[in-house]
């Protein structure tokens, strides 16, 4: 791993003018790939769905997935996120020339509506033939300033981005999942920590700690497990989103956890290839792992 004067570098005060945030206009660059990770084939064979995998963690974990052997396809916002998904794309050819891995696929949906999320769930089966590992990854976050202003139309956004879309993906990827398969879905450090100026936000994330843990005994005896990863704060799209965070609070993203810094999405893909991996936790279910910065949860 490079030293951290390469690697971290406290971003700037910046906010993008559209939502979701794109990340081939951020600056610095998120970084999706740690090169000292060494791959084991340890998701060789597996298919693997991630919401939101055209940047940001939902990249790194596209990278890492593909990396250790797994065949991904994953969702991206279709007229913003084209650049990012173009990007990412290549980058897992790049990284699984010469194996003979089957391409990947970007599906462009909005992961709000039941509807879609079938779409996308038909079309990753008619492409590879099953799901063996869906990540719940899309998000949404709104700075809030005072609770009054939440409006009911951005209440309902938020949810239906966050946590009706881990319903939705679930219900009909489990129609095609098998013993063995398993679903990760990401929350946040504020599900545990809370947090004022994201309300809509932490309380999805609270609601998608839940839907782990509920989850995951409703499927014990498919056995099928169902993890989840609590992120602390991670330099990503998410955060210079229009009005997801402020110039104020960006400049000081990280500042609020132990080790001082904003986390790189590569720092966090690990996690999800450890839940991922049957030969590495296969004894896990319903539990959630916080790469957060040493930030202590009790979660």
């Amino acid at each position: 791993m490079a030293t951290d004067g390469e690697l971290y570098i406290f971003p700037p005060p910046h906010q993008q003018p559209q939502q979701p945030g794109v990340e081939f206009l951020m600056r610095p660059r998120p970084q999706s790939l740690n090169p000292d990770y060494k791959p084991s084939s340890k998701l060789q064979g597996k298919v693997a769905l991630i919401t939101g995998g055209d940047s940001g963690i939902g990249r790194s974990v596209c990278y890492h997935f593909a990396l250790e052997g797994a065949v991904v396809a994953f969702t991206y916002v279709a007229g913003i996120e084209d650049e990012d998904k173009d990007e990412t794309l290549q980058t897992i050819k790049d990284l699984t020339k010469g194996s003979g891995a089957k391409d990947p696929i970007a599906i462009p949906t909005d992961v709000r509506f039941d509807e879609n999320c079938k779409k996308v769930v038909d079309q990753v089966v008619g492409e590879y033939g099953g799901i063996d590992i869906l990540v719940n990854n899309a998000g949404y976050q709104h700075f809030d300033r005072t609770v009054e202003e939440i409006t009911e139309d951005r209440l309902e956004r938020t949810f239906r981005t966050n946590i009706f879309s881990c319903f939705f993906m679930t219900k009909h990827a489990l129609a095609h999942m098998k013993e063995g398969s398993c679903i990760i879905n990401t929350t946040s450090i504020v599900a545990y920590q809370g947090l004022s100026f994201l309300l809509e936000y932490s309380s999805t994330k609270g609601a998608i700690v839940a839907f782990t843990r509920s989850l995951s005994q409703f499927l014990i005896d498919r056995k099928i497990r169902v993890n989840g990863v609590a992120p602390g704060p991670i330099w990503t799209p998410l955060q210079v989103a229009f009005k997801a965070l402020p110039p104020d609070v960006l400049a000081t993203l990280g500042s609020g956890v132990p080790m001082n810094r904003p986390g790189q999405p590569c720092e966090v893909a690990p996690s999800f290839v450890f839940l991922a991996s049957e030969q590495m936790s296969s004894y896990m279910t319903g539990q959630v792992l916080h790469p957060n910065g040493g930030a202590v949860v009790n979660g």
